[in-house]
């Protein structure tokens, strides 16, 4: 894992704060037995090589990647069960943040029409103090966003690989990594490349929605089925009321009349959405803009 660390050019990219260079110190905190740089380290994982608004650095690239390798290390390394279900559930926010769609293309032809100039950019923006880097953004050339955008544009290309390495996760016995696991293959799986893969995909997540026990676990299927284009008319009766709201937020059921009768009345007690999990909150999926929209649409209802 060491050498993994190594081998990034860490110096020649930056995030949140600033340089990268203190990500891959970071990273193997995650490893190590000091309760407090751990802490740290998982803090810098979520709140520093991630934008606020869930969006991605150039760190993001690499630092996902060291990630998806981090998930089978702290498996056998780590006495905290939880954290390989945060890295499946931060391998799912870059899934989200690198989901182009059909702007893939574009983007890489505006980036490799740039190349050299992104790369100054990011020199000068590597070496300034930070108000010259807060300078920077507003300096009218647009080459930040598009640095970001390249930066966006390496995480969708990494996504099949991602994807590879949360599937097997699928198979966990433990219910919130199964569920971080769906959530982050369903995001994953929107890349171009794994069309092919998506009809055996929801047949394994209706498989485990069957077999689910856990309303939570069950819901995240259902949004998971949903984003990729499967059938959840079959939940829409369900007696918990955040299963059929999940059911019934998939986008292909945008005008059934079920599905827009169990919205609505969600709409009408929307505490009974939340309560329905319990203690837990509702899906990671719903940072996902299509169920964000469809919730506003249906809490103003």
């Amino acid at each position: 894992m060491v050498d993994l660390l190594d081998d990034v050019g860490w110096s020649r990219l930056f995030h949140a704060v600033g340089p990268a260079h203190d990500t891959p110190r970071h990273l193997a905190a995650l490893l190590g037995g000091d309760d407090r740089a751990l802490v740290d380290g998982y803090s810098h994982l979520w709140s520093t090589t991630l934008r606020l608004e869930g969006k991605v650095w150039p760190a993001t690239a690499p630092t996902a990647l060291l990630v998806a390798e981090l998930l089978n290390h702290l498996l056998s390394a780590s006495d905290d069960p939880s954290l390989p279900d945060a890295m499946l559930a931060y391998l799912y926010a870059v899934g989200v943040a690198a989901d182009l769609g059909d702007r893939a293309a574009e983007i890489r032809a505006r980036v490799e029409d740039r190349t050299q100039e992104l790369q100054a950019w990011t020199d000068d923006y590597l070496s300034a103090d930070a108000d010259g880097r807060s300078r920077m953004w507003q300096d009218g050339t647009g080459l930040g966003e598009l640095v970001l955008d390249q930066a966006t544009l390496a995480c969708f290309d990494l996504m099949p690989t991602f994807l590879r390495q949360t599937l097997p996760h699928l198979a966990s016995e433990r219910v919130a990594r199964r569920t971080c696991a769906a959530a982050a293959v369903a995001a994953l799986a929107r890349h171009p490349s794994a069309s092919a893969q998506r009809p055996v995909l929801l047949e394994r997540f209706a498989s485990m929605a069957r077999a689910s026990e856990s309303p939570y676990e069950l819901a995240t299927l259902l949004v998971a089925m949903g984003h990729l284009g499967g059938d959840t008319r079959f939940w829409l009766s369900h007696p918990n009321a955040g299963v059929r709201g999940c059911a019934a937020l998939a986008p292909g059921l945008a005008g059934h009349d079920t599905a827009e009768r169990v919205l609505l009345r969600l709409a009408q007690s929307p505490r009974a959405f939340s309560q329905s999990f319990g203690d837990m909150a509702p899906p990671l999926q719903f940072q996902f803009e299509p169920y964000q929209g469809l919730l506003r649409k249906w809490s103003v209802s």
